[in-house]
């Protein structure tokens, strides 16, 4: 079965489109009840950006305090329409044909704990791009709404790629731990020989969603290109240890992170922290900040003894920033761990998460859990997504 995975991260920089063919492995090797490990290949990969005033409504959208309700059910059609578009497109470069689509869509609110609202307390998740528009543009059946399958057995709701981690990563002599780096960073522990049950996910901070904001913000820039300025500026490390005091890096896992913990009020209170220090070192202390962040949740959460992970694998748009990744590489060392890349694996740095929403798909599809509780939080395997029918 060939399914088009649709991934639109925090960083709303745009739309990845995997073409993915899965198989379900009737005879697994891993007789983990309540899962079923499919076998996977990937087949195309395409990136589109959005234009810039869809990407300027959904970043107003995000974590916002007041917004207009009908604008948000036009941007609920407009992205499913972008969405199909960016699967037609890939699907005629390719010369493929998919028979389902699962698309994460864009996440415009995230709430993984639980908070009073009306006399109940609620964790909740919003996700928008409308499934049924993608359906009917495309002809097949779409998976969308992945995350509150999840919390509504108890679950943050977030990481989900673990299991797509665990398909790809696991290894009966190495321990390893795959970490992404997209607006948010989350990682996900597999120790060598390991059940499901013993696989850690969590997001460790900010990824390039800080950097991104403050290259904006100073240089009018939507990143930094190839991690340039910050490799001209010097770390300010007060400041660096003032912000990692924030109570998020301190709370236990399982724990998930957006817009929420490290958007515009978090940037707005490290620029304020910053007056009149050059602009350069604010971009440095900015990427130090993600590459310091994850090595503190290593030793608070995930490393219980030096030698028991060998190796750091990344993923996602930081893994391109050789700056962030020469920060990590010194982090690393500390804990004996080796820093190795994605693509070392067959998979792209960069199409990993829509990889991980097609074999999602295929799992929905089919009736079969796709969460890992140990990663969520989750009471029990759930089967996730809603499916709009063509």
């Amino acid at each position: 079965m060939i399914v088009a995975g649709v991934m639109s991260g925090t960083s709303a920089d745009g739309i990845d489109v995997a073409l993915v063919r899965i198989n379900s492995r009737q005879k697994s090797r891993n007789k983990t009840p309540g899962f079923h490990w499919p076998t996977f290949r990937l087949l195309a990969h395409a990136e589109y950006p959005y234009p810039k005033d869809v990407r300027r409504a959904v970043l107003a959208a995000m974590n916002a305090t007041r917004t207009n309700v009908a604008d948000l059910a036009r941007l609920n059609f407009l992205l499913g329409e972008l969405y199909a578009e960016a699967v037609a497109a890939t699907q005629q470069k390719y010369r493929l044909r998919v028979e389902l689509v699962g698309c994460h869509g864009q996440t415009l609110y995230h709430q993984g704990e639980a908070n009073p609202f009306l006399g109940r307390k609620l964790a909740v998740t919003w996700q928008t791009g409308e499934g049924s528009v993608m359906a009917a543009r495309l002809g097949v059946p779409v998976v969308t709404d992945f995350r509150p399958g999840d919390m509504a057995a108890g679950g943050k709701g977030a990481p989900l790629v673990p299991f797509l981690d665990y398909i790809l990563y696991r290894s009966p002599t190495i321990g390893r731990v795959v970490q992404n780096i997209g607006g948010i960073a989350n990682l996900t522990a597999i120790p060598a020989s390991s059940s499901p049950e013993q696989v850690q996910a969590f997001d460790t901070g900010p990824g390039n969603m800080v950097i991104d904001a403050v290259m904006d913000q100073l240089y009018d820039k939507p990143y930094d290109i190839d991690g340039y300025v910050a490799a001209t500026g010097t770390v300010m490390e007060p400041i660096l240890s003032q912000l990692l005091r924030a109570p998020f890096f301190l709370r236990k896992p399982p724990k998930t992170a957006g817009r929420e913990e490290f958007g515009r009020e978090f940037v707005g209170d490290f620029l304020r922290r910053c007056r009149r220090s050059r602009k350069q070192d604010i971009a440095a202390t900015a990427t130090a900040l993600t590459a310091r962040s994850v090595a503190l949740a290593l030793r608070r959460f995930v490393v219980k003894r030096r030698g028991s992970y060998q190796e750091l694998v990344i993923s996602g748009g930081g893994a391109k920033n050789p700056t962030l990744l020469s920060m990590m590489n010194a982090e690393l060392a500390k804990l004996g761990i080796q820093l190795r890349l994605s693509d070392e694996f067959g998979l792209p740095i960069e199409a990993k998460e829509a990889v991980a929403f097609a074999v999602l798909a295929f799992q929905s599809w089919h009736r079969q859990p796709s969460n890992i509780p140990s990663a969520t939080g989750a009471s029990r395997p759930a089967i996730l997504g809603k499916i709009s029918y063509a």
